[in-house]
């Protein structure tokens, strides 16, 4: 494969790679709407391969699976054949309110603090899975407090920052709540009544019994009808009510006559609504400058920025945030904020070139303190710290803090000699002899490295656990692998002792990039002392759906050691994609056909050729069938987006009437049980307990109201849908309109979803290559690298 001549390709926007998936791949990408906008690739170099051997020239109904550039382009397909786009739908990004596109069965879908970013309705199992989390870190914050001798972060800190950051250990030690601002909804979960008992060994994963996905128990129609005369005095829709009793809790109505802007922690809410509402409910008596609105307008952006994946933003761009929302004193607004608990201020860490507000952002910083301008103290007792400055929420504050003790904790454990008596030892299990936190990196065929520790481990008599991102890769891990999801939430794995901690030795977890820092913060908080941890993954692919991204700041700590993998990925496909992982597009021989490409000139034909090499041309070439073959697109909307290609790949895999919310049986879908987490099913029938679905072996119920916000058609994902997956083949889509979006994560991760066989619909020209090339993504802005420095001492951590 020949890739095409590099160009010049402009800077990505700033909600792009390692984002969440809704507010990164759904905002508008340029030029997209209307077909034929995408100019022929004439003359590029490309090496094409045709399954069947036919050539470009075909006719368009042909089921050809690639053509020569060449040869000249190919005819358009006729209108009628391509799906309409959806341009009536509101974008994330694109809209002045930021309400989102399609949030309820969003990729990510993180809230901010707990209410704001929550959709209304949202899934009951992931309410349940989030309170769990919350009580399991209140157990560990208690373990900490307890525990003899803790770590103590932030102690090169002084004056205002240190009182900042021990309001963050009062979160964690229960004496400020962690959402003491804006309280997260309580979640629909019973308390347990006595600690479960410490189990010795592996928890067998139960016999999985059909899922029901019922709705989240409804709000007490007295605070419905509260809140609907309250909506009714200010002037907005009163069929909101449920959703604001939802995100609110039942005192919504009080809280809306305290503070009327409250209503921007209801989903879909913009700026201008909540102005609107409080005029009309205040009578006019209130104003731009009003600490209610200036401390709902910070929370909101930090929201925001979390749903990108930041766990902190720099004050400048809350500032600018306030400034174009017209509020008169920014500065004095983010003063009160911090002062009143809305946010957290923490002082950057100039000696981190990673920091966005290190060395290069620090002389843009000039704001009021504590937004970066030194002040004098009133009292004349000493100056606030100077410099550039980050706000979080508490929520990420709280996860930053705890991740970053337990890792330093399992980075300083003492060496543990059992391992220095494995039969065969390997660079794994000598690092991990030495030292209590290890990274592991490599392809799809290094996995195999760190997953053989658990065969290790019991060897020498220990308990371990593989825990990964998906049911399909624990399926193919073999018995001792759980997903992340079943060992958080007790599923699967060991049990718990009465402080919280797992009865194990070591937890390898691989696809490490998918942890976000909440997630994260639990598995570390819950390993034992003495326990070993090994986080293994790429570090080329794509980030968490939620906030932070936790494997590349360890990688880029240097606290501990990192084995990286010799072990190259396999075939014609493992060597394109690793070579885009270093940033080059390369020729690869494919005698097999293992790698296709086939160029378009514009969205309508991406589409047709598409449906053309899934239903007929790889089945027969490559001896793939339809359903083992997955399309992967970059955005949900667009000409070719994954909404029209839906459309059109079930009206020819499988058409009907979609009489079941949308749905017939056999479709493939694409169901998102909790934020963040996808799993790709079939439909299997539907009656009165809602629809039914077979989610590769478990059956699913998922109740009538619940379609519409956990479910997508399938055959058509999202790389951020994707990343913890893959199939026999892929098709991955590119189609002209969409070229903004590319980068070098995308494309690795896009790419690598394929095992036998890869084909690129290729309309992007020369954007493709120089995406590879020049645009490594969008970097996330984060705290928990600078406070494992401060942990840790340079050392205190090698890199092997």
């Amino acid at each position: 494969m020949t890739a095409p001549s590099r160009g010049p390709h402009p800077e990505p926007p700033a909600e792009a790679e390692g984002r969440e998936p809704e507010a990164a791949e759904d905002r508008p990408a340029a030029g997209s709407g209307a077909p034929g906008e995408t100019p022929a690739a004439e003359g590029r170099e490309v090496r094409t391969a045709d399954p069947d051997g036919a050539r470009e020239e075909s006719a368009p109904d042909a089921p050809d699976v690639s053509g020569s550039a060449s040869e000249g382009p190919e005819a358009s397909v006729a209108s009628e054949e391509q799906p309409s786009e959806p341009g009536s739908e509101a974008e994330p990004e694109a809209e002045p309110d930021g309400s989102p596109e399609d949030p309820p069965a969003a990729e990510g879908g993180n809230s901010g603090n707990g209410d704001g970013g929550r959709e209304a309705g949202q899934l009951s199992e992931a309410q349940a899975e989030l309170a769990a989390q919350r009580e399991l870190r209140a157990k560990i914050a208690q373990r900490k407090a307890e525990r003899a001798g803790p770590v103590a972060a932030g102690e090169r800190l002084s004056g205002s920052a240190a009182e900042l950051l021990a309001a963050v250990r009062a979160v964690e030690r229960g004496e400020k709540s962690g959402s003491a601002f804006y309280p997260a909804a309580a979640a629909a979960r019973p308390a347990e009544t006595a600690p479960p008992p410490r189990v010795t060994g592996p928890r067998p994963a139960p016999e999985a019994p059909a899922v029901v996905a019922g709705p989240a128990p409804g709000p007490a129609p007295g605070a419905v009808a509260a809140v609907r005369a309250l909506l009714a005095r200010g002037r907005t829709p009163e069929e909101s009510a449920p959703a604001v009793v939802e995100a609110l809790g039942e005192r919504a109505a009080a809280v809306l006559e305290d503070d009327p802007w409250r209503l921007l922690a209801v989903p879909g809410v913009g700026p201008e609504q909540a102005d609107s509402f409080a005029q009309a409910l205040l009578a006019g008596d209130c104003g731009p400058g009003d600490p209610r609105r200036t401390a709902a307008l910070i929370v909101r952006e930090l929201e925001r920025a979390a749903l990108r994946g930041d766990t902190a933003v720099p004050s400048s761009a809350v500032l600018a945030a306030l400034a174009g929302r017209a509020v008169p004193d920014p500065g004095e607004a983010l003063e009160r904020a911090v002062a009143d608990g809305v946010v957290l201020a923490f002082p950057t860490d100039p000696a981190n070139p990673a920091d966005p507000t290190g060395p290069a952002g620090a002389a843009q910083e000039t704001a009021a303190a504590p937004t970066g301008e030194e002040t004098e103290d009133p009292d004349g007792d000493e100056e606030a710290p100077t410099g550039p400055v980050l706000l979080s929420l508490d929520r990420y504050a709280l996860a930053e803090e705890s991740l970053a003790d337990g890792l330093a904790r399992l980075a300083r454990s003492g060496p543990d000699t059992r391992w220095e008596s494995v039969a065969e030892p390997t660079e794994l299990t000598r690092a991990l002899a030495a030292h209590g936190l290890v990274l592991h990196t490599g392809g799809e065929a290094a996995r195999a490295e760190p997953a053989a520790l658990a065969g290790a481990a019991r060897s020498l008599g220990l308990t371990a656990v593989v825990a990964v991102h998906s049911e399909q890769a624990a399926r193919a891990l073999g018995p001792d692998a759980v997903t992340v999801a079943a060992l958080l939430a007790g599923a699967a794995g060991p049990g718990r002792d009465e402080d919280g901690a797992w009865a194990l030795d070591l937890l390898i977890v691989l696809d490490a990039p998918r942890l976000g820092v909440e997630p994260a913060a639990v598995l570390v908080e819950s390993l034992p002392d003495g326990a070993r941890l090994v986080l293994g993954g790429d570090p080329g692919q794509l980030g968490p759906a939620g906030a932070g991204e936790v494997f590349t700041d360890l990688l880029a700590s240097g606290v501990c050691p990192r084995i990286a993998s010799r072990i190259p990925d396999p075939g014609p496909v493992g060597e394109l994609v690793s070579g885009i992982g270093v940033g080059e597009l390369n020729q690869v021989e494919a005698p097999g056909k293992e790698v296709v490409i086939v160029p378009v000139r514009d969205a309508g034909e991406a589409v047709h050729r598409t449906v053309q090499l899934v239903a007929d041309s790889i089945p027969r070439a490559i001896g793939v069938p339809a359903d083992r073959t997955q399309v992967i697109t970059v955005a949900h909307h667009g000409s070719a987006g994954t909404r029209a290609l839906n459309t059109a790949l079930k009206a020819r895999l499988n058409p009907g009437p979609g009489r079941f919310g949308g749905y017939d049986p056999g479709d493939r879908i694409a169901y998102t049980p909790a934020p963040g987490r996808t799993v790709p099913g079939t439909v299997v029938s539907a009656d009165a307990a809602g629809l039914r679905l077979d989610c590769e072996g478990t059956a699913v119920t998922v109740a009538r109201d619940r379609v519409g916000a956990t479910l997508r058609h399938g055959w058509a994902l999202t790389a951020h849908q994707a990343a913890a997956l893959r199939w026999p083949a892929a098709v991955v889509v590119l189609p002209g309109d969409a070229v903004d979006a590319l980068s070098r994560p995308w494309v690795y991760t896009a790419f690598g979803r394929a095992e036998r066989h890869l084909s690129v619909v290729h309309g992007a020209e020369a954007a493709l290559p120089a995406a590879v090339a020049t645009i490594p993504g969008v970097p996330r802005t984060t705290r928990l690298r600078s406070l494992l420095t401060a942990l840790l001492s340079a050392s205190g951590g090698q890199e092997a």
